[in-house]
């Protein structure tokens, strides 16, 4: 069945914890993890927090990547998503994984856009 979209979430543990507290290098790499991948860049927009941590978003033509980062904890939530098949999600997630040297992490992919749930009738769940 063909998909619309990949979104892969990851968890990155044991990072850099200077890098997930820079905001320039943040926008930085998450912008060339797009570039890798084969995006096209439209926006980009990130957010310090107090005393430490960054949100960010890289809004590209084919969807997002996105993160939260906990430098107190060395860890970074991403969320890469991408529409068509131009452009790998993979890509992006490990250049980030890379770059943030992270040394321990666990990525999930979900396919976007098969189509309607089509639940079961109650007959047949069992």
């Amino acid at each position: 069945m063909e998909i619309l979209g990949r979104q892969i979430i990851a968890e990155l543990w044991d990072c850099n914890v200077d890098i997930l507290n820079d905001m320039e290098k943040m926008k930085q790499l998450f912008v060339e993890a797009a570039l890798k991948a084969g995006a096209e860049v439209r926006e980009v927009v990130f957010h310090p927090f107090a005393p430490h941590g960054i949100s960010g978003v890289v809004i590209i033509s084919e969807s997002h990547l996105t993160v939260h980062s906990f430098p107190e904890h060395g860890y970074a939530s991403i969320d890469v998503y991408t529409c068509g098949s131009k452009v790998d999600p993979n890509i992006a997630v490990e250049y980030i994984a890379a770059s943030l040297e992270s040394k321990t992490s666990e990525k999930r992919e979900i396919p976007r856009g098969m189509g309607p749930v089509k639940p079961k009738p109650i007959e047949q769940i069992k």
